[in-house]
């Protein structure tokens, strides 16, 4: 009868059944095929002229010092900041604030969180559509300002340059906090009731509770809501370009529409790449120095 040697048992308990392999490596190369190389490639492109139908022709840094003096990307890129900041701070503040209210068990708390969370399963083309109705001089949005008494602030929400931007985010916003709320409702439910029990002992007022209790259990569901807005707001196009195609006279102008309207429109494949890279630089940029401080400050 054999004896296996300590060695041969510690291979053969640490080999990896093929059947694990293969569910883990068939999705990797999915990954790298559908997401790592066109990636790669679109770094590629940025540093080329190409109009889709002739060859790249390599042109280096061209497109990146382009941006440098060209207006409509100065634009873009201060309302991305924009979008990103306003859109991203009230998803989480209305989203924590919903998830505050509606963690409680009572009767008919269900229809309130599926009412809240039921415009992110719908799509954001149509829910642009539905807004651009709203938004229309006829709309309900004026219509009802009228019937308030409030007929001066009828407006052109989405032809005002002033006011599209705004008139934008809210849409958006409405779909982006059912999903924050869910979020933050499951971080919630993971906070220990003794941590309160314990804060109420010591006289701590809902304020107190809130900020020295609730906050800090939340950390990791914030790290996971930070990247989910960032990348929202980053890649934030459908509404866009369904109510305004980023104007009027590219007052409502992100980076997403500008890459896009460059790249399809005009057929600057290049320069829209170029685009592309910047705005997963942002992308990238803010979510790892937001992740590198919450580690800093959990360590």
């Amino acid at each position: 009868m054999a004896v296996l040697t300590a060695p041969t048992r510690r291979r053969r308990a640490t080999r990896v059944p093929p059947v694990v392999l293969a569910f883990v490596l068939l999705p990797l190369l999915a990954e790298g095929f559908f997401v790592f190389w066109p990636a790669i490639q679109g770094f590629y492109l940025s540093l080329t002229d190409w109009n889709g139908v002739s060859a790249p022709t390599f042109v280096g840094l061209a497109n990146y010092r382009e941006m440098f003096g060209d207006g409509v990307f100065g634009k873009a890129f201060l309302d991305t900041v924009l979008w990103l900041v306003l859109f991203g701070g009230l998803s989480i503040v209305l989203g924590l604030g919903a998830a505050l209210l509606l963690q409680q068990e009572r009767r008919g708390i269900g229809f309130y969180r599926a009412a809240l969370f039921l415009p992110v399963v719908f799509s954001l083309v149509a829910t642009a559509l539905v807004w651009q109705a709203m938004y229309q001089p006829d709309g309900l949005i004026n219509q009802a300002l009228r019937g308030l008494g409030l007929g001066s602030w009828a407006h052109p929400w989405l032809a005002d340059q002033s006011t599209a931007l705004y008139a934008v985010i809210v849409p958006a916003l409405w779909r982006e906090i059912g999903y924050v709320m869910v979020l933050y409702l499951a971080g919630l439910k993971g906070i220990d009731p003794m941590l309160y029990e314990a804060a109420k002992v010591d006289g701590a007022s809902r304020a107190q509770q809130f900020r020295y209790v609730t906050l800090p259990q939340l950390s990791s569901v914030n790290a996971v809501v930070i990247s989910v807005i960032v990348i929202d707001s980053l890649r934030s196009f459908d509404v866009v370009w369904a109510l305004t195609r980023g104007g009027p006279y590219h007052s409502s102008e992100l980076l997403s529409t500008y890459m896009y309207s460059t790249a399809f429109q005009s057929l600057r494949l290049g320069y829209g790449s170029a685009l592309a890279v910047v705005i997963f630089i942002l992308a990238f940029g803010v979510i790892v120095s937001y992740l590198v401080r919450a580690f800093r400050e959990a360590d």
